[in-house]
Order: structure tokens, then C-alpha cells, then sequence
């Protein structure tokens, strides 16, 4: 008697068959998910640096947003060659707040020093041209007053009974921008 035929050869054949062809696919599957994570990783790595780097684009652009306003009032401490004509408008329109008449009698760029050389005549009250003269002392150039000449123009009117006027007065003023931008 044959008692080792007993036992059938083919369902252990079929059963470990199917049992390879399925460990095959689960380590196909597992290697593949494996390699899918790890290019996800990569991806979210990449779509977290590009959403970082948007929000600081954002933050600059706020950033340069709120310092606008600052660069700006920077800028109008300063005068460039182009600048010239507003700057000198400006400071005529100070004298006008304080009721003195100002002209500008002459401007020269400095060569050896970078700034602006002006000289102005101006004429008004003695009190309107002290005005104006700390109105360009606090002015946001930054000036240089390198002579100042005052002297009365007319003679107050002495007489009792008339108007008395207050006094004209001439101002020659030389000044130096030294906020000048060449």
C-alpha cells in the first residue's frame, strides 16, 4: 500500500501557485504605493515651499505698501537737478503764507560741493520776513543760510492823525540746499 499518494498534489500545487502570484502582486502594489508617497511627499513639499513663498510676496508687498508713504515723505527732503523749479515754488509760496513778496535772483549749482546755492530778495514787514525766515528754517530741505541782509526800505510815517504804516523792509537772502541731488 501507497499511503503517501494519499494526499492530493494538485490542490497544494494550485495553493501555492496562487499563494506566489499573489505575494508578487502585493509586493508589485506595496513597491508602488511606496514610490507614490514618496512623490506625493514631494509634491506637497514643493506646493508647501511655493505657498510660503507667496505669502512672503504678499507680506513684502504689504510691507513695501506701508513704507510707501514714508519713502515719500523721505523723498521730499531731498531735491534732484529736476526738482528745481518745485523747490523754488515752494519756497515762494512760504513767502506769500507770511505776506513778503520773494523772488529768485539767481541759482547755481555747486561743482565742488553736491548742493544748490540760491539767493532770493524778498520784501515785506520786518515781522513777515522774520516768518519767513523760520518757515525756511523748518522747511524739510535742509538749508543753509550762508548771508542774510536786511535793511528798511521806507521810513515810518512819523506824523499823529494819519495812518501810520508799518515799514517795508528788502531782504537779500543767500542760502545753500544741501539736501541737493545732483
Amino acid at each position: 500500500m501507497n499511503t503517501q499518494n494519499n494526499f492530493p498534489k494538485t490542490p497544494v500545487f494550485l495553493f501555492t501557485t496562487f499563494f506566489c502570484i499573489f505575494l508578487l502582486a502585493f509586493l508589485f502594489f506595496y513597491r508602488a504605493i511606496n514610490i507614490n508617497n514618496r512623490e506625493s511627499q514631494i509634491k506637497e513639499e514643493k506646493w508647501w515651499n511655493e505657498a510660503l513663498r507667496r505669502d512672503e510676496i504678499k507680506t513684502l508687498n504689504y510691507l513695501i505698501g506701508v513704507i510707501e508713504g514714508e519713502r515719500a515723505q523721505l523723498e521730499t527732503h531731498f531735491a534732484r537737478s529736476s526738482d528745481v523749479v518745485p523747490f523754488l515754488d515752494t519756497i515762494e509760496e512760504l513767502a506769500g503764507k507770511v505776506g513778503v513778496k520773494a523772488e529768485v535772483a539767481s541759482v547755481d549749482v555747486l561743482d565742488d560741493y553736491v548742493g544748490l546755492m540760491v539767493g532770493m530778495k524778498a520784501s515785506g514787514t520786518f515781522g513777515g520776513l522774520y516768518k519767513f525766515l523760520t518757515l525756511l528754517e523748518n522747511s524739510p530741505y535742509e538749508l543753509e543760510f550762508v548771508g542774510v541782509d536786511i535793511n528798511r526800505k521806507t521810513n515810518p510815517d512819523i506824523t499823529k492823525g494819519k495812518n501810520v504804516r508799518a515799514p517795508e523792509w528788502d531782504a537779500f537772502l543767500k542760502m545753500k540746499l544741501l539736501s541737493f541731488i545732483k
